[in-house]
C-alpha cells in the first residue's frame, strides 16, 4: 500500500509542477514571442527591447538566488504556487500596457517572479525521489523548458494570426494563474505531509545511521566541493553559453557558411542538448544506483568528467576543421555533440550540489551554483565579445576552448575530494 501511495503521490506532484514550469517558462519568453506583432503596434527599437529583455534577466539571476535560500526556510509549494501567480498575474497587466518604461518595469516584476519556479522543483524531487532516480527525474522535468521553448513561438505565431498580442498575453497568463492555485493543491513538500515515511529519513534508518543530515551555514559553505562545483559550472554554463550566443556568428562570418547553416547549427546544438540532459541524468543515476551514494566521490563524476571532455573535444574540432567546404552534416554532427556535451553536465551540477549538501541547505547550495553559472552566462557576453573584437572569434573560441580543457583537467584530479558538504561525524568518515 506504501508503495502505491508513493507512486500516486510523485506521479501527481512531478506532473503538476512540469506542467506549472512549463507555463513558468511560456511566460518568461512570451513577450519575445510575441515581439513582431507588438512591434506592428508600437515603435520599439533595438535599445527599447534590450531594456525590456535584460531587466527580466537580471531579476531572474537576483529572485533565483534568494528563492534558493528561501526555499529551505519556507514551504516549496507556496514558493511554487506564489512565484507561477504573480508571473501569470504580470503577463496580464502586461497585455494592458503601452509605453516601455511600464513595459521594463513589469518584465522586471516578471523575472522576480519567474525565480520562485525552479528551486522549490528541486526541493521537492530530493524529498520525493530515491537517490538513484533523482538525477532522471530532474533531467526530465527540466525537458519542460525544452517543450516550451520550442513549441512557444509556434503556438504564439498561429494564435497571433487570429488575435492580437494583447489576447495572447492575457489568456497565457490567466491560464497561469489558474494553475497556480492547482499547484498549491497537489503539490505536496515531502511524504510526511501525506503520512508516508520521509524517503531520506528511512533511507538512513535501513543503514543504521541517524536521521539527521544538518549542518550549520559555516560547516556547510567551507566545504571545499561547493566551490570546486561552483568554479566548474561558471566555466560550463559561461562556455556552452558563448558558443550558443557566438557559434552562429563565428560560422557566418569566419567559416563562410551560410546564415541558414547557422541556424541549422543552433537547432542542432538545442536537439544535442536535450538527449545530453536526459542522457546525463539516466546514466548517472545508474551509477548512483551501483555504487550508492559515499562521502568522497560522487558515482556521477564519471559522466560528469566524460561530457565535459567532450565539450572540449567537440570545440576543438568546430575550430579547426570547420571550412566553407565543409559537409552541412559534419557541422551539425559536431553541434549536436556540443550540444549533448554541455547540457548534460549542466544537468548534473544542479543534480550534485542538491543531493551533497546537508538536507537543511540543498536548496541554498543550488542557488550558489547557480548564481556563478549566471556569472558565467555574463562573462560569455560583453568579456567574450570584446576578445573576439580585438583579437577575432578564432583566438575568442580557442581562449574558451583551453579554460574548458584546463576546468575538466582540474576536476578529474580532484575527483575524490570529501564530497559530502557540511557536517559529517567521525564514525561515517
Amino acid at each position: 500500500m506504501a508503495k502505491a501511495s508513493y507512486g500516486y503521490y510523485r506521479g501527481t506532484i512531478f506532473l503538476a509542477m512540469f506542467v506549472g514550469y512549463t507555463l513558468y517558462y511560456f511566460n518568461r519568453k512570451t513577450f519575445s514571442f510575441v515581439m513582431p506583432s507588438v512591434m506592428q503596434e508600437i515603435t520599439l527599437d533595438k535599445d527599447d527591447l534590450g531594456m525590456i529583455t535584460s531587466s527580466q534577466s537580471l531579476a531572474y539571476a537576483i529572485s533565483k538566488f534568494i528563492s534558493g535560500v528561501l526555499s529551505d526556510q519556507v514551504s516549496a509549494r507556496w514558493l511554487f504556487s506564489i512565484g507561477l501567480f504573480v508571473v501569470g498575474g504580470i503577463n496580464v497587466v502586461f497585455s494592458w500596457s503601452s509605453t516601455v518604461a511600464v513595459f521594463s518595469a513589469l518584465w522586471f516584476l516578471n523575472g522576480l517572479g519567474q525565480g520562485l519556479g525552479w528551486p522549490p522543483c528541486g526541493r521537492v524531487l530530493r524529498k520525493w525521489f530515491e537517490p538513484s532516480q533523482f538525477g532522471t527525474w530532474w533531467a526530465i522535468l527540466s525537458c519542460s523548458m525544452n517543450l516550451a521553448g520550442s513549441l512557444g513561438p509556434i503556438i504564439a505565431t498561429v494564435l497571433a494570426q487570429s488575435y492580437s498580442w494583447r489576447t495572447i498575453l492575457s489568456v497565457s497568463g490567466m491560464i497561469c494563474v489558474a494553475v497556480s492555485f492547482v499547484c498549491l493543491l497537489v503539490i505536496k513538500n515531502e511524504p510526511k505531509d501525506v503520512g508516508l515515511p520521509n524517503i531520506e529519513a528511512a533511507a538512513k534508518k535501513s543503514k543504521g545511521g541517524s536521521s539527521s543530515d544538518e549542518s550549520t551555514l559555516s560547516e556547510f559553505l567551507l566545504s571545499p566541493y561547493l566551490w570546486l562545483l561552483s568554479v566548474s559550472y561558471l566555466v560550463v554554463f559561461g562556455v556552452k553559453t558563448a558558443c550558443t550566443d557566438w557559434g552562429q556568428l563565428f560560422l557566418i562570418q569566419d567559416k563562410g557558411q551560410s546564415t541558414l547553416m547557422g541556424s541549422s547549427y543552433m537547432s542542432a546544438l538545442e536537439v544535442g542538448g536535450l538527449l545530453g540532459s536526459l542522457a546525463a541524468g539516466y546514466f548517472s543515476d545508474k551509477a548512483v544506483a551501483k555504487q550508492g551514494m559515499r562521502i568522497y566521490g560522487n558515482p556521477r563524476h564519471f559522466i560528469l568528467i566524460i561530457m565535459m571532455a567532450g565539450m572540449f573535444v567537440s570545440m576543438y574540432l568546430f575550430r579547426v576543421t570547420v571550412t566553407p567546404d565543409s559537409p552541412k552534416m559534419w557541422i551539425l554532427g559536431l553541434g549536436a555533440v556540443f550540444g549533448f556535451s554541455s547540457y548534460g553536465p549542466i544537468a548534473l551540477f544542479g543534480v550534485i550540489a542538491n543531493e551533497s549538501a546537508p538536507s537543511n541547505y540543498c536548496g541554498t547550495s543550488h542557488a550558489i551554483v547557480a548564481l556563478m553559472a549566471n556569472i558565467g552566462g555574463f562573462l560569455s557576453g560583453l568579456p567574450f565579445s570584446t576578445i573576439a573584437k580585438h583579437h577575432g572569434w578564432e583566438t575568442a573560441f580557442w581562449v574558451a576552448e583551453i579554460i574548458c580543457g584546463v576546468t575538466a583537467v582540474g576536476f578529474f584530479l580532484l575527483r575524490n575530494i570529501r564530497t559530502k558538504m557540511g557536517h559529517v561525524s567521525k564514525k561515517a568518515d
